[in-house]
């Protein structure tokens, strides 16, 4: 809370700055350079235009897209940065002209004290006739907002083994789930605490193969994003000795061969890096 403060403190400060010396000590009256202090977004300048300068423009914030998602029946998703301007539109279509102020903080207190998040007080509200989710019998079901999935970050070692022949293990991957049936580099799970060194001997271990040249430094590091998956690969070059590979789908191929076979586009930057 304190940090928090503490900048909020900061841009107040860099704003009247900036209110002296670009604007001649007076605070625009205007959405454009408004916008330009620090510290004032959108909702932030509506607020100031609407109240104290009288001008009609939208004041849009959490509570009032819960209340005119109830009110007009809107039910986009307000997690989603583009639904916000259906309600900065309805707002602009809404707004009284002449006391432009007091229609948003009427909507700022409807959604504050009345219009709350869940048990909203319709029998004290004041637009209770014209809410079309009140109609509907719904308003707890609005707004529409999805849960943010949290993105689930694994790190891999990726070897690029190569045998004496100047051939290189591969295997495929399974034929359904995520890059179902696509061909890789071996691929070892690592955590925080684990070694190159401890996961060399789970890749000779899982692959019936025996290194034959130290582990150097990461021939490639990067990362590779899904939608709700982040792969954070470490990439390194080892000779190993083919002892007697076991696993289905799993081989040694020249370039030539691997260049055939269909790859993802984490492996394709690596296969691009040895070419």
């Amino acid at each position: 809370m304190g940090f928090r403060f503490s900048c909020h403190v900061r841009n107040l400060q860099s704003g009247v700055r900036e209110v002296v010396e670009k604007y001649d000590s007076q605070v625009p009256s205007n959405r454009h350079d408004l916008s330009k202090l620090k510290g004032i977004g959108p909702y932030t300048a509506g607020a100031i235009l609407s109240i104290a300068f009288n001008k009609p423009e939208h004041a849009v914030d959490g509570n009032v897209m819960r209340v005119l998602s109830r009110v007009l029946l809107i039910k986009e998703d307000i997690a989603l940065p583009k639904t916000k301007k259906i309600f900065e539109e309805a707002v602009t279509e809404l707004i009284d002209q002449k006391d432009p102020g007091a229609f948003n903080q009427g909507l700022m207190d409807l959604g504050a004290q009345i219009c709350t998040p869940t048990s909203p007080k319709c029998l004290l509200c004041p637009v209770r006739e014209y809410c079309m989710a009140f109609q509907e019998g719904n308003p707890d079901e609005l707004p529409i907002k999805s849960k943010k999935t949290k993105t689930k970050r694994v790190k891999f070692n990726v070897f690029v083994a190569k045998d004496q022949d100047g051939k290189y293990l591969l295997e495929k991957r399974h034929e359904e789930g995520l890059l179902a049936s696509m061909w890789q580099f071996p691929m070892v799970e690592r955590n925080d605490k684990d070694t190159v060194l401890n996961t060399s001997a789970t890749l000779e271990q899982d692959y019936i193969v025996k290194l034959v040249s130290e582990v150097e430094d990461p021939l490639l590091s990067f990362k590779h994003v899904f939608s709700h998956l982040v792969w954070e690969m470490d990439c390194y070059i080892v000779e190993v000795s083919n002892v007697d590979i076991q696993r289905e789908k799993t081989g040694f191929y020249s370039l030539e061969e691997i260049m055939k076979l269909p790859m993802s586009v984490p492996m394709l930057k690596i296969l691009n890096i040895l070419k």
